[in-house]
C-alpha cells in the first residue's frame, strides 16, 4: 500500500493511500476524503452480520476484492496532510485536484466513485459542485450541505452548537496537538460543560484559545449571522452549484434523528430538478451513521429498521450502485426509500425502550405524489384541529435566555458529551444537560406552548414536509421561535403517564424571517409571519395525539438568543423577552400535514 503526498494547486501536499486489486488493471476507483484519519477506524462501516467496524485498510480491502482501486486521503491540515485546516472551505478545490491526479494514474480506468459519511460526504459533495473529471457515482451519506445557513451549520439563523463540541474534540486530535503534549493537555483540560454556559466566545477567551486556527474558523462561522457571501461557497452551499454539479449517479442518505435530513432531501430534489445524474434518496429511523440499528435514543423502531433488512448490508448496496454506474448493470433501486415510523405496540420492550415500530415504503419522488395537505389550526386554549378560530386569541410567555428549554433528544450529531440524538419522552431528567429538579414534563414549563389534537379516531400517516405558519411578535429587537412535532402515545401499564415522543424540531431567528441576507431589528409588538418545516414520515395511530410545542429555545442544540439584537456571536447582554403567538382568524397560526393515504 503506497502513500503518496499529492500536490494541490497551491503546492500543499495531501497524504493519500492507494490500494490496488490483484491483476494489471486499470480499475475504477473508490475515493474517500476524510479529516478523521485515512487509516482510522470507520465506526459506521459495519453491518448486523459483521458488527465490528473496520479501519481504512479493512474498508479498502472490501472494495479491492470487488475490483476497485481505493484512494483514501486526509483532508488539508489533518493527520498526514500539509496545510492549514479550515473546516469545509478547502474541500471543493482539493477534491477536484485529487480527481485530476487520480484520472492521470495508469491504474485508473477513468471512473471515480466517491464514498464518505458525515464530513466525508461534505467533502464529496464539495468536489461534486465543481464537476471534476472522472466522477461517475457518489454516495453522500449523512452530509453534503445543500445550504449550511438554513440547516447544517446555522439553522434559519440560529447556530448549531454541535460545531463547538466537534471543534474541541478534533482540535485535540489535530496534528499540532498530537505533536505537542502541552497543547494537547491544555485542550484536554477544558470543560465543555462549563464553557457552553459562557457563550458567545471571544478570540483568546474560549476553550479553543490554545489552538488559534480552530478557534478562528469556529468564531468565523459563529459570527457570520446574515446569509451573505460567506455562506455561498462550494463546500457549504451545493444549492448554488446544482447547474454545474457533477452528472454522477448520486445516493443521498440521512436519518430522521440526524442533522442532515434537510441536506439529503434538498440535494435529491435540487439535483433532480437540475437534470444532473440519476438521484436516489434514503431516509431511515436512525441517528448519525447508525444505519444497522433499530433503537434511536429511547425508541425502538422494530426489526425492519436496520438498512440490512432490505439492502443486504451497506457495502452490498454501494457496490450495486457503483457497478450500475461503472459497468452499466441494471440498478433496480427505487428513487426514494423511506422508513415510516409508527405502528408499534407503544409498550416497553425487553430492553426497556418504547416500541414505536415502523416499516419501509418506496416512492418515485419526495414527497410522494399521493400526499394530500391537511390543515390544523392552533387555538389559544391549546387545541389543534381543522376548525379555524372565530375568536381573537393570543398566547404570550416570558423567554429568559438564562433559563433556556433543555434539549431532550432530537436530530443532530456530534453534540456529545452535551446531548444525545434520538427520540425521547419530552420529560426532564438528570441525564439531560440543563434539566433541573423537579424534572417535570417540558410541557409544564410556562415558556412552552402546547397545542394538540384530541385522541385520533383513525390513523393518520404523515409523509413529507410538515409546514408551520406562525404569526408571532416580541417586545424586543430580536428573539427566536422553536417548534417541535410530537407523537403523544396514550397511557398504558408500562407508561402510565403516556409518552410524548419527539419526531422533529426546528427554529427561526426572528431577525431573518423575511430575508436571511437582510436582518431586520423588530419593533416592539410588530407582528411577523414565520414559516418553518420539518420533513418526517410517521404513522399516528388511533388513540394517539398530534402535538406541536412552541417556545423560544432548545439548548444546547442551538445557541440561545439574548433578545438584544446584538450581532450574532457578539452579545454581552441578555434580556427577558415577552413573546406572543397569535391564534385568531386574521392571524391564523397553523400546521399543514402531508397525509399519505393508507
Amino acid at each position: 500500500m503506497p502513500t503518496e503526498m499529492v500536490a494541490m494547486r497551491d503546492g500543499v501536499r495531501l497524504a493519500t493511500d492507494i490500494y490496488l486489486p490483484e491483476g494489471t488493471g486499470p480499475w475504477p476507483v473508490v475515493l474517500e476524503r476524510t479529516p478523521y484519519g485515512r487509516a482510522a477506524i470507520r465506526r459506521s462501516e459495519l453491518s448486523q452480520a459483521e458488527p465490528a467496524p473496520v479501519d481504512g485498510p479493512g474498508l479498502a480491502a472490501r472494495f479491492t476484492a470487488r475490483g476497485y482501486a481505493v484512494v483514501l486521503q486526509d483532508c488539508r491540515g489533518r493527520h498526514g496532510s500539509e496545510g492549514r485546516f479550515v473546516k469545509y472551505l478547502a474541500d471543493a478545490e482539493d477534491g477536484v485536484d485529487t480527481c485530476q491526479w487520480i484520472t492521470s494514474q495508469p491504474w485508473c480506468d477513468g471512473h471515480i466513485c466517491t464514498i464518505g459519511l458525515s464530513y466525508g460526504a461534505h467533502a464529496a459533495a464539495a468536489l461534486g459542485c465543481l464537476d471534476p473529471p472522472g466522477v461517475i457515482a457518489q454516495v453522500l451519506d449523512s452530509g453534503g450541505f445543500n445550504d449550511a445557513w438554513t440547516s447544517g451549520i446555522r439553522h434559519n439563523g440560529a447556530f448549531e452548537l454541535r460545531h463547538i463540541t466537534w471543534a474541541l474534540r478534533e482540535a485535540r486530535q489535530s496534528p499540532e496537538a498530537l505533536a505537542d503534549p502541552v497543547l494537547r493537555a491544555a485542550l484536554e483540560a477544558e470543560d465543555i460543560h462549563a464553557w457552553i454556559t459562557r457563550l458567545p466566545w471571544r478570540p483568546g477567551h474560549s476553550p479553543l484559545r490554545h489552538h488559534p486556527d480552530y478557534e478562528a474558523y469556529l468564531l468565523d462561522q459563529l459570527r457570520h449571522g446574515p446569509r451573505d457571501g460567506f455562506w455561498k461557497q462550494a463546500g457549504i452551499w451545493a444549492e448554488g452549484f446544482y447547474h454545474r454539479f457533477s452528472r454522477a449517479d448520486c445516493v443521498h442518505m440521512s436519518s430522521w434523528f440526524d442533522a442532515y435530513v434537510p441536506t439529503a432531501i434538498g440535494n435529491f430534489c435540487g439535483l433532480s430538478a437540475a437534470g444532473r445524474g440519476r438521484q436516489r434518496l434514503i431516509l431511515g429511523p436512525w441517528t448519525h451513521g447508525d444505519r444497522s440499528g433499530r433503537v434511536a435514543g429511547d425508541v425502538d423502531f422494530g426489526p425492519e429498521a436496520p438498512i440490512d433488512s432490505w439492502a443486504g448490508d451497506w457495502l452490498s448496496y454501494r457496490l450495486r450502485h457503483f457497478e450500475a454506474a461503472t459497468q452499466g448493470t441494471a440498478n433496480t433501486e427505487p428513487p426514494v426509500r423511506v422508513f415510516v415510523m409508527g405502528g408499534g405496540s407503544g409498550r416497553r420492550t425487553e430492553a426497556g425502550h418504547l416500541d414505536h415500530g415502523g416499516r419501509w415504503i418506496t416512492a418515485t419522488d419526495w414527497p410522494p405524489a399521493e400526499v394530500a395537505p391537511q390543515v390544523l389550526h392552533l387555538h389559544a386554549d391549546g387545541r389543534l384541529d381543522a376548525e379555524a378560530s372565530d375568536n381573537g386569541g393570543a398566547l404570550a410567555f416570558d423567554f429568559d435566555p438564562a433559563n433556556p428549554v433543555p434539549t431532550i433528544g432530537g436530530s443532530f450529531a456530534s453534540l456529545e458529551p452535551l446531548a444525545v440524538a434520538g427520540s425521547f419522552d419530552q420529560v426532564e431528567s438528570p441525564e439531560f444537560f440543563g434539566c433541573r429538579p423537579p424534572y417535570l414534563p417540558l410541557a409544564s414549563r410556562p415558556d412552552v406552548l402546547v397545542f394538540q389534537t384530541a385522541p385520533l379516531a383513525d390513523a393518520v400517516q404523515v409523509v413529507g414536509r410538515v409546514e408551520f405558519e406562525l404569526w408571532v411578535a416580541t417586545n424586543g429587537p430580536d428573539t427566536d421561535f422553536t417548534v417541535k412535532l410530537i407523537d403523544v402515545h396514550p397511557a398504558n401499564a408500562d407508561y402510565p403517564r403516556g409518552y410524548a415522543m419527539l419526531l422533529g424540531d426546528t427554529i427561526q431567528r426572528l431577525r431573518y424571517a423575511e430575508d436571511p441576507g437582510d436582518p431586520q431589528i423588530r419593533r416592539p409588538g410588530e407582528v411577523v409571519r414565520i414559516r418553518l418545516g420539518i420533513n418526517i414520515a410517521n404513522l399516528f395511530l388511533p388513540g394517539h395525539r398530534i402535538r406541536i410545542d412552541v417556545s423560544s429555545s432548545n439548548f444546547p442544540k442551538f445557541d440561545v438568543n439574548p433578545n438584544t439584537g446584538e450581532p450574532d456571536g457578539m452579545s454581552r447582554r441578555h434580556r427577558v423577552a415577552v413573546n406572543t403567538v397569535f391564534c385568531d382568524r386574521g392571524r391564523p397560526s397553523r400546521v399543514t400535514l402531508p397525509v399519505l393515504p393508507l
